[in-house]
């Protein structure tokens, strides 16, 4: 089994929820113990959406208290919403006892960020530091569309002057869309990067099973 992994995004509504979400169930039903952790929930009306779809998919026995420490109204980065509503900002100390404890009761635990690596979960930390502070691996969801090529390589290059350690980048496609871009970005990539492509998740269509075995 791989290490413990930070499901972020090149950008925010990218799909990092529905990929984590994907993996959950795919790695339990293999029958591994799958904690998940949705740190920073933002745009929280009552119940954390994120985190609590993250728990149904893993079928995890620990509370939304525990998976999302820290949740705000506003639909902003963190950093900028806990600020916006006079709250205090994110603490880390206390996201790394929650994610201590989680990951005592599991085989792997999924992180899911907020937006990319460079967004702020305090005005001195982000999603990068937090993942050099959990010894996590990156797993990089890509929306598959016009314009992804340069966000990508931007977030590797990123990830690489950080040096956070890259399991590999999934193209999700997050709307029905047949144009030339979608078609050509997988290999566009592969040429460009050598970080691994995991695979590619059609508009509306489930998880391969090619990805999954990248976590096994």
């Amino acid at each position: 089994m791989s290490g413990n992994v930070l499901i972020t995004g090149t950008d925010t509504g990218v799909g990092k929820t529905t990929v984590g979400c994907a993996l959950a169930f795919a790695l339990r039903a293999r029958g591994f113990r799958v904690g998940v952790m949705k740190p920073v929930e933002t745009g929280v009306e009552q119940t954390p959406m994120d985190a609590a779809a993250l728990k149904a998919a893993a079928a995890s026995e620990h509370s939304l208290e525990l998976i999302c420490p820290f949740r705000y109204r506003a639909p902003l980065a963190p950093a900028v919403a806990a600020e916006a509503e006079g709250l205090p900002l994110p603490d880390l100390h206390r996201i790394k006892i929650s994610f201590s404890e989680i990951a005592a009761a599991s085989d792997i635990v999924l992180v899911e960020g907020a937006g990319g690596l460079a967004v702020p979960i305090t005005w001195d930390r982000n999603y990068a530091d937090l993942a050099r502070e959990l010894d996590l691996e990156i797993v990089l969801v890509v929306a598959n569309r016009l314009g992804c090529l340069n966000s990508t390589l931007l977030t590797l290059d990123y990830a690489a002057r950080r040096e956070l350690r890259v399991k590999g980048f999934i193209l999700n496609q997050v709307q029905q869309d047949d144009s030339p871009a979608v078609a050509t970005n997988a290999a566009a990539l592969s040429r460009l990067t050598a970080v691994p492509h995991l695979g590619s998740v059609r508009y509306q269509e489930p998880l391969g099973l090619a990805v999954v075995e990248h976590f096994i």
